[in-house]
């Protein structure tokens, strides 16, 4: 009996210890942000990191979102501003014209891509972005009426006497989703 009993033991404790072995295999295989715990909101974490200006950091933040929530147009919005902020506008005019199929009327993703246009200095195409976010924000928005304005300002060719070169813009994060397009003027 004894003899037994030590099997037994000895049969309990290595399976014991292959399923401790298969549950750290398992934890290490698992995606980035995926070990079983909630960890904090991608999106959320991208958005103070582009407020704190570490925009590489908040891309892989907007990634590892998409990759946990899925492709849809917050992630592709945010994935295409901090590329936008980045300077990659190649990538980020796709990327903002990717979250405008899904939702034509997404007011933040037309505002960045009015920004985008601008500094590829295409303002006559960013104006008719600019008017479309304006009209379906009704006017509320003090950036996108700045942009708006800029943008107008940019295709009648208003340009102060005092500049001899384009305005630079840049994007400024205000509140969850809306961004100011500011210039040197």
């Amino acid at each position: 009996m004894p003899r037994a009993m030590t099997l037994t033991a000895a049969g309990l404790l290595i399976a014991l210890a292959l399923s401790a072995c298969s549950d750290r295999l398992a934890s290490e295989n698992r995606a980035p942000g995926a070990s079983g715990r909630q960890g904090e909101d991608g999106l959320i974490v991208g958005h103070r990191l582009m407020a704190a200006g570490e925009n590489d950091l908040a891309l892989r933040a907007y990634l590892r979102a998409a990759a946990e929530e899925g492709i849809n147009i917050d992630t592709l919005s945010a994935l295409g501003s901090a590329n936008l902020a980045l300077g990659r506008l190649g990538q980020a005019e796709q990327l903002l014209r990717r979250a405008l199929e899904v939702d034509p009327q997404y007011v933040p993703a037309l505002n960045n891509l009015g920004v985008v246009l601008m500094n590829r200095e295409r303002p006559g195409e960013a104006r008719v972005i600019f008017q479309q976010a304006f009209a379906l924000d009704s006017g509320q928005s003090d950036s996108i009426r700045q942009n708006l304005r800029l943008a107008i300002a940019e295709t009648e060719g208003k340009v102060y006497d005092d500049l001899e070169e384009t305005p630079a813009f840049s994007l400024v994060r205000r509140e969850k989703g809306q961004y100011v397009l500011l210039s040197q003027l």
